[in-house]
């Protein structure tokens, strides 16, 4: 395997850092800490710097909280300098490895999403039902605690083959290993922005695996969840042992019991927060309780234009025109 020609002075210079921060300052300028931080801009930078150039550097701890993303999530968030330097390092690292991960990985990447994924689902479901004159089986699966589930000498092993500086895997070993949700070395944060990177090069193993050894055409991951779709149920299930196993033996997950499922696309599909049918999509009804809720509820325009811009991707017309009729009203107010 060809390693990366990616340099560790090209992560610290102060030129990357400095880019970095204006990424990182994107929709923050009104956080206290980031306006903290930016009042000795250049002086906090230079100290980051020398840190990381004499290896001096140590990731620090993380503020917990949770939120609601519809279901509750764990978020941890590091210290500003911290953030920076995970930007630093997507900044660097993201263009290679995104050009190894398979077309159908559609989380935290570029030009992919939600949208392009539930549309790829639609396509693929049209081509395994040769436009719905056969059966369409999908095989639907969900790792459970994902995040928290990561094997970070695992991961490092991964990375190790990708990336010829030692340097580089020194300073990601700080960052991975700045986290341990079981204090088992096993886990990484919801919040850092290196960790949507970490994820998807640990998973493209399996995501490899299952399109270069297995065969697999109609695949697609988003994140934790991923599909599988074709005639033949039998050939699902007898699928669904092997992933498990790989899963298990090369990755330490395990896939949720209660989120693994074979049934036909006809009697509809829960996907990414959509029921998908053949010739339709529509909300995943808890997903349409939050709509209805902000729809009475929410008078924050940019929230309420969200969700009607969600509900573009399906046939939730009624919903949908009510939201814009709400949104207009509250311009009207202004």
């Amino acid at each position: 395997m060809k390693k990366s020609s990616i340099h560790y002075k090209d992560i610290i210079s102060i030129e990357n850092l400095l880019l970095a921060w204006e990424e990182f300052l994107n929709g923050k300028k009104n956080k206290i800490d980031a306006q903290e931080f930016q009042l000795n801009l250049f002086d906090n930078i230079i100290s980051l710097y020398n840190s990381l150039q004499t290896k001096t550097y140590t990731h620090a701890g993380y503020k917990a909280f949770n939120i609601s993303d519809p279901k509750p999530r764990n978020i941890h968030k590091a210290i500003v300098r911290d953030r920076l330097l995970h930007h630093a390092i997507y900044k660097i690292l993201y263009p290679y490895f995104d050009k190894l991960f398979i077309h159908d990985s559609y989380s935290c990447r570029l030009d992919k999403g939600t949208h392009r994924a539930i549309n790829r689902f639609r396509d693929f479901g049209r081509k395994v039902s040769k436009n719905n004159t056969k059966t369409c089986w999908v095989l639907k699966c969900d790792i459970r605690k994902f995040f928290a589930s990561i094997n970070q000498t695992i991961l490092l092993n991964i990375l190790n083959k990708h990336i010829e500086d030692k340097e580089i895997i020194w300073l990601l070993a700080r960052v991975i290993k700045s986290f341990d949700s079981r204090k088992e070395s096993v886990g990484l944060p919801l919040g850092n922005l290196t960790s949507q990177l970490l994820v998807n090069i640990y998973m493209n193993e399996f995501d490899s695996w299952m399109k270069h050894q297995m065969k697999v055409k109609y695949y697609i991951r988003y994140a934790d969840d991923f599909v599988i779709l074709s005639t033949d149920k039998y050939y699902l299930l007898e699928l669904t042992y092997k992933i498990s196993e790989f899963l298990e033996e090369n990755l330490k997950l395990l896939l949720h019991p209660n989120k693994v499922f074979i049934k036909t696309l006809s009697s509809g599909v829960d996907f990414l927060g959509w029921g998908h049918f053949p010739t339709h999509r529509v909300l995943r009804t808890a997903t349409k309780r939050r709509v209805v809720k902000a729809l009475n509820e929410n008078e924050n325009v940019s929230s309420l234009m969200s969700y009607s811009g969600l509900l573009k991707h399906g046939n939730q017309f009624v919903l949908q025109t009510q939201i814009n009729e709400r949104i207009k009203n509250l311009l009207k107010k202004d």
